[in-house]
């Protein structure tokens, strides 16, 4: 993952291998451990479906293939925020770049205009993947409690992967996927408690945002809000 960034970063096209057998497999990932019986993949869904390793990070050309992803065939509920509320976020952004506002000097009318690369994933700000924290330049902390990451894990029908199909065996979330959160990210909370209070001054060491003082599970209308303006406030603090 550090290297696709940094692939990413210096080229801003996404790294994308012509060769299949460079695309690595859930199976590989993560978790090896024979905690239920069987070879489980990681409780991560961050780990990218395909990677590219060597010389192809640094390969960027027209000729580049178009990445296919599988994502858009994994079941995943119903959506959380109203199309109001996403057409207000729209017309925000929109506001944003029009000629005269910081929007547009940063991404449209600059010789070199940004690009922005959205990275989602469950374990990011682990200790372990300092290295990959570093290349993140807006960092983003979404809070969840036991009670909903367990309840949004097992509403979710699987996962289409390049095997085929995975679905979660019984007791993955408690034996797998929450210790795994709890450990990661102890370290930004006070006393590890990942369900109590954030460590601000941990927090503000490592330039991550948390929506602070509004407890877990906030609900993702409020989110949205929360993402795009601390996005912006962001862009325009670091390249206006």
């Amino acid at each position: 993952m550090e290297q696709s960034l940094q692939h990413i970063r210096s080229s801003g096209t996404f790294p994308v291998s012509p060769s299949t057998r460079r695309l690595c497999h859930r199976s590989e990932h993560g978790c090896s451990v024979d905690c239920l019986g069987a070879k489980y993949p990681p409780a991560s869904s961050s780990t990218p479906l395909a990677r590219t390793e060597g010389p192809a990070l640094t390969q960027a050309s027209s000729a580049q293939p178009t990445l296919e992803s599988k994502e858009d065939q994994n079941s995943v509920g119903q959506r959380p925020v109203s199309d109001a509320k996403i057409a207000a976020a729209k017309a925000r952004v929109h506001r944003w770049l029009q000629p005269g506002q910081p929007g547009h000097d940063i991404l449209i009318s600059n010789e070199a205009p940004t690009k922005i690369c959205l990275l989602d994933g469950f374990l990011l700000y682990s200790r372990d993947l300092a290295g990959v924290m570093d290349l993140i330049d807006i960092k983003l902390f979404l809070l969840v409690s036991h009670a909903k990451a367990t309840q949004r894990r097992e509403a979710r029908d699987g996962y289409v992967t390049l095997e085929g199909f995975w679905k979660d065996p019984p007791g993955y979330v408690d034996r797998i996927v929450w210790p795994n959160y709890a450990k990661a990210h102890a370290w930004l909370f006070k006393d590890g408690d990942v369900e109590g209070e954030l460590d601000e001054r941990v927090l503000v060491s490592k330039g991550i945002k948390a929506q602070m003082g509004r407890g877990l599970d906030i609900d993702m209308e409020t989110t949205l809000d929360w993402a795009v303006e601390t996005i912006i406030l962001e862009l325009e603090r670091r390249l206006r």
